[in-house]
This record gives C-alpha cells, structure tokens and sequence, in this order.
C-alpha cells in the first residue's frame, strides 16, 4: 500500500511563510503533553493554591463560581473529557464531547476540542468532528476528542476521534481561512465525502466562525495513507521537535480481540509539521528477528494508545514509544531505525489462568500488559509503567527505569531497576529531585527513590484513576473516579492530604500549571484554579 501523504504546493508554501513568522508563547506556558519533549509531569511554578472549592452547584446543571473558593474561572464541557489541558499563547485547548453544544446547529455525538480565552475563560472556538460510521469498533459512543492538543506557534495539532491528524489555526476561523483546505463546512457535515477530492472543493459551503480553520488533514485510517484500525479509540498527544511532528496510529485489534486487522500497518511514524508530508515510519521487521512474528503491529495485546517522547544521549535524539507489546522503544528521530527496544512485561505477566501466552486482546489480572503511558526522559534514563485499556480493570503492573544509553535488544541489561509493587497503570511518572510520583488504575499514589526504585509510600485515593499525578510548588496533584480532586505534600515522608475537593463528576485527566494557574478538568467542567 501507499504510505505518503501529498501536500499540495500551497500547502508547503503556506507552511514556510508561516514558520518565519513569531508568535505569542510565554515561557509558562504548557503547550503540550507533560509540558515539555521529555514529557516529565513537573512544573516550576510557585505559589499554587494548596486548597480549593468549585462554588455551588445549580439547578441548571453547572457551579456558580461566584461563591467558590481560588477559583478564576469555570467553563462549562461536554459530558465525558480525558485529554489534557494545553496552553499557549493566551489560549487554553482541551478535549471532550459534543454532550452540551456550543453551537446549537452542530448537534448530535462528536468529538470536540474547546478553545478558551485564558484570561477571562470565554469560548472562541472549538472543532467539531462527526463520529465514524463503523461504530464503536472503532470510535467508542461519547467518547470525545481524547487527544490533547499540541500547540506549535500559530498552529495546533490533534488527533480525533476519527483516526486523523490535523493541524489547525490557533485562531479558528475568526480570522479567515487561512491555509488550503477550504473544506470546513463539509468537513462539520460529513468528512467520508472528502475522500479524494480537491482541498477547496466544497469552499461555498457556509460554515460559522466558530469553527476550526483546518490547514492539513491526514486521515490515518486511509490505506492509501496508513492503513490503520484504531480499537475503540484514537489518541496521541503528538511530539514536535524543530519541523518533525511523531505520532502514534492508534493500530489495534478487531471487536472480538482475536487478530489485528491491519497487522503490516505502522505503530508509530514521522510527517512534516507545516505539510504533512510522511517522513518515516517505524519498521516493519525490526533488528529482533529472532522473534517468530516480526513488526510492531503484529504483536498488539490492545492497542496503542502511549505518546512519544524526546531524549539526546550522546549527541543523538531519540523518540521513545511505549508499545503495545508491552515493550519500550527507542527509535532514531531522523530514520525512525530502532536503537534499542526492552520487553517490561515480567515473565510471571504474559501467562493466563490456564498457562496460555495471551497473543491478543484482554488479559487477566495478571497479564499480560502493554504500555499505554507515556515514557518520561531524564538523565539518560527512561522511566515508564505498564498498563492495560481501563475497561479491562485493574491488574498486576509493573515500574521500569530504563538505561538509554544501550543499544539493541536491552530486556536482560537495559534495565537499571524495576518494581512489581505497581497496580496497572496508565499514567505518567513525575520526578522531582531523587523522588518519582505515580497513580495506578487501582486508585494508588507511590513514591519511589529515583535512583534506586526503593518505594517511600504509597497512599490509597480510594477510587480509579485513569490520569496522571502534576507536581509542582511541592505539592502533588492529581483526580480521581470517586469524583475528588487531591492536593498533598511532595515529599518522602509519610504521605499528607493537604485538601480534597468533591466535585460532580470524575476526573479522567491530568492536572496542568500554567502561567500561575492550576487548571483542572473533570467531565464537564474546566476550572482555572489560582490562589487569591
């Protein structure tokens, strides 16, 4: 099959206009996933409100935040949100559904991300993208945008619901439609139609200001393309690094988790940020031929759902993926060739009940497990949890500190410690000196030396928890499904809860700090939270 996406001229022309012009990032701003390349959930921030209150709850369904306590302000969402907050350029995006229309003529389920005015929290956009006709095989009822959005300069860059990759204004259509796509309009209504035809086919068709002002399209899914099958759902907070954009496919197995339907399709894979043109992909028979089913994509359990993330060991950069396999990869940022790859999943995890290796899909409490979190870089080390699809529930994990520094098959002398005293866990660690944060699925917060993997604590939030845990002013924040937002101490000793707030509805994200802000995201509502 076809694996290059075309940009036409216009595009590439608008892409090098664009990139020579300087826009309005701070330096306290969170623009991506983890903030930074290396992904590290940290932030530098000071004087963070250790305790606060969303107001009261309404008959109308929302908080009147004229009685809350540190809070700046709310913004009222969809009804499910898992992605992260992002914030740049005196913008805040975030993804969620179509639940609570913002535009009351694109109705019905979506995948939508918000863009909000970060000062004062009012609307200015937001994308609206149609669910797929196939159904929840592939794109999972009300499930939203999951993906949180990167912002490069003037340009945003999501991964929908639909197993595309846009890049996008930062400022909507407000300000004109400014690249070469001129197929908003049809896009809202009904994408499938776009298949193959001009970028300004369908220009005449009205679309509100509102709206996003798409740039580039990459339809993942396409097999001229990718030929990708995401299971249930797409999502990849992508990595920039200079003009290269890495994303992940989404590539996972069928409804009844027996094959993976595109099994030659790539896992992971480089394009052009201001084209979309296909730089590399990861490859196919990678140097670990001893292994009887070569390629990524032919070893899923799930599906692939981690985001990448950017080291430089000895002059080189790297791109990490957490696979699907279980197995952590290193691939050079340049060729996409493999530099190292090391299996996390501990022998006593790849067998079922009955002593059976679990090729695909669903796996008992004990394994095995992929990795579904975000590999977070510091120091040439590469530290990374293994997981599972939360709707497969909670289940034996495992904790691994990575050397970066290897080469080759780096399972046996790759790994500098690792520890089994983990629940499953989908979260990303955050590391501050010599200690390392992490939640579970199973609702625990642990405390790990960083150096050796000598566990400090672990604490007990009492209910799931599908985001990660932010550190920042020597406080660790995180959510959890018992609807509660935790504040404690970011310290060794023994663990102290500085506030817990109850709000309406779970919180399936991260925490972010930005510009002095601690934003927090439960289903439904956006709360910039700052201390008065």
């Amino acid at each position: 099959m076809s694996k290059t996406f075309i940009a036409s001229t216009s595009n590439v022309m608008l892409g090098l206009v664009l990139a020579a012009v300087s826009w309005g990032a701070r330096a306290g701003d969170w623009p991506q996933w983890g903030g930074g390349q290396n992904r590290n959930m940290v932030s530098d921030e000071k004087n963070l409100p250790d305790d606060w209150s969303p107001g009261e709850w309404t008959a109308k369904g929302d908080w009147d935040v004229s009685k809350a306590k540190n809070v700046k302000w709310a913004a009222k969402l969809g009804s499910e949100s898992y992605g992260n907050v992002t914030v740049s350029g005196g913008k805040v995006f975030v993804g969620t559904n179509n639940k609570n229309p913002r535009n009351p003529n694109i109705t019905g389920d979506r995948g939508v991300m918000m863009c909000f005015d970060e000062a004062t929290g009012n609307f200015l956009w937001q994308l609206t993208v149609p669910k797929l006709k196939e159904g929840r095989v592939n794109d999972w009822p009300e499930i939203g945008i999951c993906s949180s959005p990167t912002v490069d300069g003037d340009r945003v860059y999501v991964v929908t619901n639909r197993g595309e990759l846009l890049c996008l204004s930062v400022d909507g259509l407000k300000k004109g439609n400014r690249g070469p796509f001129k197929n908003e309009g049809m896009y809202v209504k009904d994408p499938d139609k776009l298949a193959g035809e001009p970028l300004d086919k369908f220009a005449s068709m009205p679309v509100d200001d509102t709206e996003a002002d798409i740039i580039w399209r990459m339809d993942m899914r396409d097999p001229e393309v990718l030929g990708a099958f995401p299971h249930n759902a797409s999502n990849c907070s992508v990595l920039i690094d200079g003009d290269r954009l890495f994303c992940t496919t989404s590539n996972g197995v069928d409804w009844g988790h027996s094959y993976v339907p595109s099994a030659l399709a790539p896992s992971y894979f480089c394009v052009n940020k201001l084209t979309g043109e296909e730089l590399w992909e990861d490859e196919l028979n990678l140097a670990n031929s001893t292994r009887e089913d070569c390629g990524i994509s032919r070893r899923i359990f799930h599906g692939i759902w981690s985001n990448p993330s950017l080291g430089v060991v000895n002059g080189k950069k790297q791109v990490y993926y957490g696979g699907p396999d279980g197995c952590l990869y290193a691939l050079d940022s340049e060729t996409g060739k493999t530099v190292w790859w090391g299996d996390g999943v501990l022998p006593q995890q790849k067998k079922s009940p009955s002593g059976n290796f679990y090729p695909y899909g669903p796996a008992s409490p004990k394994g095995p497990s992929e990795i579904d979190s975000t590999p977070v870089f510091l120091n040439n080390r590469i530290y990374v949890a293994n997981g599972q699809d939360p709707e497969h529930g909670a289940g034996d994990g495992v904790l691994t500190c990575w050397d970066a520094t290897k080469t080759g098959d780096i399972t046996g002398d790759g790994k500098i410690w690792f520890t089994d005293k983990i629940h499953r866990s989908i979260a990303s660690p955050s590391i501050v000196g010599d200690l390392l944060f992490i939640g579970d699925f199973s609702g625990y917060i642990h405390c790990f030396d960083v150096k050796t993997g000598k566990k400090y604590w672990e604490f007990p939030s009492g209910a799931r928890m599908w985001g990660s845990t932010m550190v920042a002013d020597g406080k660790i924040y995180f959510g959890n499904d018992g609807k509660e937002a935790f504040i404690m101490e970011a310290t060794k000793e023994a663990p102290k809860v500085l506030s817990r707030v109850k709000l309406k509805d779970y919180i399936r994200s991260t925490p972010v700090v930005a510009n002095g802000v601690l934003y927090i995201v439960s289903n439904t509502h956006l709360f910039a939270i700052q201390k008065k």
